[in-house]
């Protein structure tokens, strides 16, 4: 399947003409396709290059099980080839790379609608890019379904053709300050907040939100670090965290940052009580890869919109998962289940649409409604939009590093494992009893 796949994609990248791919080469038309393009905006080269690729290969086996035929998976569009609702049409997913740059972004949505004849778009992963991406698709009129951009500001613009089904960092930030709670319920002495986070859209609205939380909730944000996306030295940044002695410290970093941010923590003999990860660097497995890092990361806790643990409970997430690892040889992480949910939300709203007019995806996508049992997400109650484009349905996890790996440690009703505070705790319980968990 793969391997047909890869073909496909060539004869896509040497057809002259998008028509060839698209029965209905009119754009207005609602006639039967014989192919329906969807453009996919990822980061595969720089610093986020390989969150980039899982998110693109869950867009991928989202297309190939919408193609396919696997009636096992209780999933929307799994159980016959194609969409029925365009006569057997096919998914065919147009690739673009962003770089990480916002500019390049926006050039690549013109390329792909065009010259490459994609109806509707999906990825971008960094929030910038997805702010000046989805705002080209605006001025294009072609719909926007993002999953794995978390900043709020992105659904408050007003856009007719943007939707996120991924939650926000207020979705997040709430999660996270539910645990807090929790931890002051329990004892804990928690007063300051720290936050540590990268200077761009991303960072920056998350330390607002966070902000916004803290004092709602009665603490003092007694840190708040910005630092430049091209630092090469964290140092710097966490010695002015250390000199705010916060009793929790969030962090926005994507990959590259957050392993400079072990880094910088081990260089300094120092860690605070609890370290909060808003997804980002914390969601890539390259974060834990290998000995060295996965005890860096011990005790780390991070948000997450996807969790192993959770998808092992479900038959059909489980089943999910366990085609992405055997496919392309690694585990399915909360960015491949992100951008898979996305293609498979568009895909059911072009489905329901019966055309390839963007105005009448569009259209679908406003009444689209997914039970959170036709989803891989685990906690999510369902996709639905709001007059926004926001999913009202998603939700978050927080999962701590306890024994090697990921677990669920709130909310109560879905934790694996009671959360480990403070860090030290944590790494002290482990070289204490090296197989717990096992």
């Amino acid at each position: 399947m793969r391997g047909t796949l890869r073909v496909l994609a060539l004869l896509l990248a040497l057809a002259p003409f998008p028509a060839l791919a698209v029965a209905c080469a009119d754009r207005g038309a609602g006639t039967q396709a014989e192919q329906v393009r969807i453009g996919v905006l990822e980061p595969v080269s720089g610093p986020d290059a390989s969150a980039g690729e899982d998110a693109r290969n869950g867009a991928r086996l989202a297309a190939e099980i919408v193609n396919g035929e696997f009636p096992e998976l209780a999933l929307p569009l799994a159980g016959e080839p194609g969409l029925p609702g365009l006569g057997g049409a096919e998914i065919a997913l147009v690739h673009a790379d962003t770089g990480g740059d916002p500019r390049t972004g926006a050039s690549q949505v013109q390329r792909l609608v065009a010259g490459r004849g994609a109806v509707a778009l999906t990825g971008a992963y960094h929030s910038s890019v997805t702010k000046a991406a989805s705002e080209r698709a605006e001025q294009l009129e072609v719909p926007f379904v993002n999953g794995d951009s978390s900043s709020p500001a992105l659904t408050e613009r007003g856009l007719r053709y943007f939707f996120r089904t991924g939650p926000s960092d207020l979705t997040y930030g709430r999660t996270f300050f539910s645990l807090v709670e929790d931890r002051k319920a329990a004892g804990v002495p928690i007063s300051t907040v720290g936050i540590l986070h990268v200077d761009n859209q991303y960072g920056n609205d998350g330390a607002a939100i966070t902000r916004r939380l803290a004092r709602e909730h009665g603490l003092t944000v007694g840190t708040d670090v910005a630092y430049d996306a091209d630092s090469s030295d964290l140092v710097p940044y966490v010695r002015q965290v250390r000199a705010g002695e916060p009793d929790v410290l969030f962090v926005l970093s994507y990959t590259r940052d957050a392993l400079l941010l072990q880094k910088a923590f081990t260089r300094l003999g120092y860690l605070p009580p609890a370290v909060l990860g808003y997804g980002g660097g914390f969601s890539d497995p390259d974060f834990v890869a290998g000995p060295a890092r996965a005890a860096d990361a011990r005790g780390f806790i991070r948000r997450t919109a996807w969790s192993a643990e959770l998808a092992e409970r479900d038959p059909t997430a489980r089943k999910v998962a366990r085609m992405f690892a055997a496919e392309f040889g690694a585990p399915m992480t909360e960015n491949s289940a992100r951008a898979f949910t996305a293609v498979m939300t568009l895909a059911v709203a072009v489905d329901e649409a019966r055309s390839t007019d963007p105005e009448r995806i569009r259209s679908a996508l406003r009444t689209v409604s997914l039970p959170g049992r036709d989803l891989i997400m685990g906690s999510w109650d369902h996709v639905r939009f709001d007059a926004d484009g926001q999913n009202t349905g998603a939700r978050g996890v927080v999962e701590q590093f306890l024994d090697g790996r990921w677990r669920v440690v709130h909310p109560d009703d879905l934790r694996s494992r009671e959360v480990v505070w403070p860090i030290s705790a944590a790494r002290g319980r482990e070289r204490a009893a090296p197989a717990a968990g096992k």
